[in-house]
C-alpha cells in the first residue's frame, strides 16, 4: 500500500501531462489547420459560374478549384473538394480545366494525370499514363489532344474511355492549342515553331517560325491566328505577336516586342476583335492595329498578375494576383473599361479560368 500510495500522485502527474500535452496538440492542430478546408454552406444561383484553377505549390500537392458564382458574387476556395468530400486531393499542381461533352477534364501536371469530373464536378475517372499534361484540346465528341511539359508528343485520348490511345511526335514542351479547318496549331515553349497536326491523320505536317517561348494562342473572328511567343530575356531574344492565315500556315503580320518584355496569357474578348495580354500590366489590342500598344490598359501596380482571362459572357476581365506564390491569390474583376469591379480570394498560385 505504501508503494501504491507513493505512485498514485505521480501515476496522475503523468496522466496529467499526457492529457494536457494531447489538448496542445488538438489546439495546434485546429489553430494550423487551413481555414479554407471546411467551407461554408452557399447558396448558388442559376448565373454563369466561373472557375479558377490554383496550381498550388509544386511538389505539395495542395491544388485547388475555386468557383465563383457571378450571379451573387459567392465564392467556394474549394470547390473541388466540397463536392468529392471522399477523395478530396487534386495532385499536384492544376495546370488547366476544359469541359467536354458535358463532363470536366482538370488536368494535373506533376500528378501525370487527367481528373474527369461529371457535370456537378464529381469524379467519375481518371486519365493516366501521362508524362506532364498541360492541356486538352477537343477535336471530335470522342477524341481530344493533350500537350505536354517533357514527352516529346501531343497525345491523343479517347474519350469515351478516357484511355491514351497514341501520340503524335512533337519536339519540346507543347503548350496551348487550337482547332480550325481539321487543324490543331500547337504551341511550344522551347522551340521557335508553332505545330500544325492534321486532325483527321493525327500526324504533325508544318512549322510555323513564331519565335521562342510560344505558349498562348486565339482565334479571332476573321478566322485568323495569333500566337504570343514571350521571348528569352536572358539571350535577347525579342518576344512577338503574329497573325497567321491557317488557309495557307503563313505568318500575315508579325509585331517585335522590346528588350526586358514578357508578354504572355494572350486571350480574345467575347466579339473575338480585342485581344488581352499581360506584360507585367495588362495590355489591350485591336486586331486591326498595325502595332503593339505602347501603354497598359490597366496597371498591375503592386500586383503580381499571373493568370488572365476575359470573360466571354459580359466582357469583364479577371485577373489573378499570385502575390508572393505563397499566400493564396487574390482575383479582380475588371469591366470593359477597365475600371476595377470587385475582387475575391482563390486558391495558391491561380493561373487561368474557365468561364460557363
Amino acid at each position: 500500500m505504501a508503494q501504491y500510495n507513493f505512485t498514485a500522485p505521480l501515476f496522475f502527474m503523468i496522466n496529467y501531462f499526457k492529457i494536457t500535452l494531447l489538448l496542445f496538440v488538438l489546439s495546434s492542430c485546429v489553430k494550423d489547420k487551413p481555414q479554407d478546408v471546411i467551407q461554408p454552406q452557399v447558396q448558388l444561383t442559376t448565373a454563369k459560374k466561373v472557375y479558377v484553377i490554383n496550381e498550388g505549390n509544386f511538389g505539395s500537392g495542395n491544388s485547388s478549384v475555386s468557383l465563383f458564382d457571378s450571379g451573387n458574387d459567392a465564392v467556394i476556395e474549394n470547390f473541388y473538394q466540397s463536392q468529392n468530400t471522399s477523395s478530396p486531393i487534386i495532385g499536384d499542381v492544376a495546370q488547366s480545366l476544359s469541359k467536354i461533352n458535358d463532363k470536366f477534364y482538370l488536368v494535373v501536371n506533376n500528378s501525370g494525370k487527367i481528373i474527369v469530373c461529371d457535370n456537378q464536378f464529381k469524379k467519375i475517372n481518371q486519365i493516366t499514363n501521362l508524362s506532364s499534361p498541360r492541356y486538352v484540346l477537343p477535336i471530335t465528341n470522342q477524341k481530344a489532344y493533350v500537350s505536354d511539359y517533357n514527352a516529346n508528343a501531343i497525345n491523343v485520348i479517347d474519350l469515351n474511355t478516357n484511355t491514351k490511345t497514341s501520340s503524335i511526335p512533337c519536339s519540346g514542351w507543347t503548350e496551348k492549342m487550337v482547332l480550325i479547318y481539321n487543324k490543331a496549331l500547337v504551341t511550344n515553349m522551347k522551340r521557335d515553331y508553332c505545330y500544325v497536326i492534321n486532325t483527321i491523320t493525327d500526324s504533325k505536317t508544318d512549322s510555323i517560325s513564331v519565335g521562342i517561348n510560344n505558349g498562348s494562342i486565339e482565334i479571332d473572328k476573321n478566322d485568323k491566328i495569333w500566337v504570343l511567343s514571350g521571348g528569352d530575356n536572358t539571350n535577347s531574344i525579342l518576344g512577338k505577336l503574329s497573325r497567321i492565315n491557317p488557309l495557307t500556315n503563313q505568318i500575315e503580320q508579325s509585331f517585335q516586342f522590346s528588350n526586358n518584355d514578357s508578354p504572355n496569357s494572350l486571350c480574345l474578348n467575347k466579339t473575338k476583335d480585342t485581344l488581352y495580354f499581360l506584360n507585367g500590366g495588362i495590355y489591350k489590342m485591336p486586331i486591326t492595329s498595325n502595332a503593339l500598344p505602347v501603354t497598359e490598359f490597366i496597371s498591375n501596380g503592386t500586383k503580381n498578375f499571373y493568370g488572365l482571362g476575359v470573360n466571354p459572357n459580359d466582357y469583364t476581365i479577371y485577373a489573378a494576383d499570385a502575390l508572393d506564390y505563397i499566400q493564396k491569390s487574390t482575383i479582380y474583376i475588371f469591366g470593359a473599361n477597365g475600371a476595377q469591379k470587385k475582387y475575391f480570394n482563390a486558391g495558391i498560385n491561380a493561373n487561368g479560368f474557365y468561364f460557363e
